[in-house]
């Protein structure tokens, strides 16, 4: 089994119990800018761009899930 990336483990790509083709797309997205932005954490001397990056990172976390929230809500649960 490959190894996960940064940004795969934080959002869980692995985790799609409703298995829609549109919950893992917006995984992959969201885990890829997060591995840029560790990637640009790990890089830089800026304690700034450091601090920026992690809440950038923690924002899209939060984004994340409540894009697959969304995605998964369905007209029963209003």
């Amino acid at each position: 089994m490959k190894q996960l990336t940064y940004g795969q483990k934080l959002v869980n790509t692995n985790f799609n119990p409703s298995e829609l083709e549109s919950v893992g797309i917006c995984k992959k997205h969201i885990a890829a800018v997060i591995d840029q932005l560790n990637d640009l954490r790990e890089k830089t001397e800026s304690p700034e761009t450091k601090r920026i990056c992690s809440i950038a990172i923690t924002e899209l976390q939060g984004a994340q899930m409540w894009s697959v929230k969304a995605l998964t809500w369905s007209d029963t649960n209003s």
